[in-house]
C-alpha cells in the first residue's frame, strides 16, 4: 500500500473538517452578533452558551490543524517496528498510525487512522511483525508491518 497516497487521502479529509468547522465557527459567531443585537441583554445566557459553543468548535478547529501539520513529519518508508507512520495489518484489520482520524479507504480497503497516544496506539509502539497484543480482552497478532 502506497502510505504517502494514504497522508493525502488524510489530509484531504482534515481540510474539509478544518473547512467546516470555520463555516460553523463563522454562522455561529453571526448567530452571536444577532442575538446580540436584536435581543439584550435580557438574553445573556443564551449568548454566553452559544459563545461557549463557538469556543467548543474553535478547540475542534485547533487539534484539526495540530494534526494536518504533525502529518508533514510522518515517515513514510517502510518500518521493522510499529510507530509514527506505520501501516499494521492484524487480522481485525488495517491500522495507520498518524492522527486520531477514523476511518478512510485506499485500494478498496478499510484502514482506521489512529494516534500513537490511542489505546491501541500504545499497545501497537514498538512491536514487530508476528507479535501478539491484547487489548480490551482481545487478542491480535500483527501480520505485517509496513
Amino acid at each position: 500500500m502506497n502510505k504517502s497516497q494514504l497522508i493525502t487521502i488524510i489530509q484531504n479529509k482534515l481540510a474539509e473538517k478544518i473547512d467546516n468547522l470555520e463555516r460553523l465557527i463563522s454562522e455561529t459567531r453571526a448567530s452571536n452578533n444577532e442575538t446580540k443585537s436584536s435581543m439584550g441583554d435580557k438574553y445573556e445566557t443564551t449568548r454566553e452558551m452559544v459563545q461557549q459553543e463557538i469556543n467548543n468548535l474553535q478547540i475542534q478547529l485547533n487539534e484539526n490543524i495540530k494534526a494536518r501539520t504533525s502529518l508533514q513529519f510522518i515517515n513514510t518508508n517502510l518500518h521493522q517496528k510499529v510507530g509514527l507512520g506505520s501501516l499494521v495489518e492484524t487480522e481485525k484489520g488495517f491500522f495507520f498510525i498518524a492522527v486520531s482520524l477514523g476511518e478512510v479507504t485506499l485500494d478498496e480497503k478499510k484502514i482506521f487512522v489512529i494516534s500513537m497516544e490511542s489505546p491501541l496506539g500504545k499497545v501497537l509502539s514498538g512491536k514487530k511483525k508476528g507479535a501478539e497484543i491484547f487489548l480490551n480482552n482481545s487478542r491480535q497478532t500483527i501480520q505485517e508491518v509496513w
